[in-house]
């Protein structure tokens, strides 16, 4: 008796992130030296409390695969969070590209740092040309409704963040340059200071306690524990000599 033969799912017959481009020579807007450090500070400070590292991808300017009907159509965001997809921990493993038909997670926010050869295209003020892909913000709110996209623009220090309401983005209010996620436990907000040994005002993930620390802050943070457990110790000791006790035969 004829047995009908199901069709294979789509992360079975369609391309995957070895089949598409994840670079090309010579494209523009390639990241310069402020979108790489920028980069940094978000992923090293993004650390949500009620995720592991295991269950969270930070990715910056890896090509984001977002229409199966077109295979061929990525963006490459600056930076962007997706929640819920396992990280790899091999080197072998790590990603060519973020193809959403694969993964089955799109992207839960979605930073670009804007230039001013970009703006339009960022802020969705460029119309689509004919028989070319969407523009930006036409994926990012229509197709795979991205729930937060931040724009900042560092040119004129001014920090835009959109939630998806219904089938629109609209602007979040903005206090102090700041925007708190509830799913996340964390906000987002401008930071003045130094980092990688650049001074300027930066993009940067804070929690309940305040800014969420570098990786240099916390190693110094370290650093000036070990000396104050160190003069503690210095001066306990001094004490009991000073009573006539040897701290080196205590038992």
């Amino acid at each position: 008796m004829y047995q009908p033969i199901p069709p294979r799912p789509p992360q079975e017959t369609m391309p995957t992130m070895y089949d598409l481009p994840s670079e090309l020579v010579g494209e523009s807007g390639l990241p310069d030296e402020f979108h790489c450090i920028q980069a940094d500070l978000l992923s090293e400070t993004c650390q949500p409390p009620n995720y592991s590292s295991e269950e969270i991808l930070v990715a910056s300017d890896l090509n984001l695969y977002y229409d199966p009907r077109h295979t061929l159509w990525y963006k490459r965001p600056d930076w962007y969070l997706v929640l819920g997809v396992p990280n790899t921990g091999q080197q072998l493993d790590l990603r060519l590209s973020y193809v959403v038909w694969q993964e089955g997670v799109d992207p839960f926010l979605i930073v670009e740092l804007l230039s001013p050869g970009t703006e339009q295209d960022d802020l969705g003020q460029r119309l689509r040309e004919v028989n070319q892909p969407p523009t930006k913000w036409e994926v990012y709110e229509g197709i795979l409704r991205v729930p937060y996209y931040v724009v900042y623009d560092r040119y004129e220090n001014n920090l835009r963040a959109f939630r998806l309401t219904g089938t629109s983005y609209e602007a979040i209010s903005l206090t102090e340059n700041r925007f708190w996620l509830d799913k996340l436990e964390l906000g987002l907000g401008l930071w003045q200071g130094t980092y990688q040994q650049t001074t300027g005002l930066w993009l940067r993930w804070y929690n309940a306690g305040g800014w969420v620390p570098t990786l240099a802050e916390r190693a110094q943070e370290e650093r000036q524990r070990a000396e104050q457990e160190r003069q503690r110790a210095d001066r306990l000791a001094e004490y009991l000599r000073s009573q006539g006790i040897d701290p080196n035969n205590l038992p």
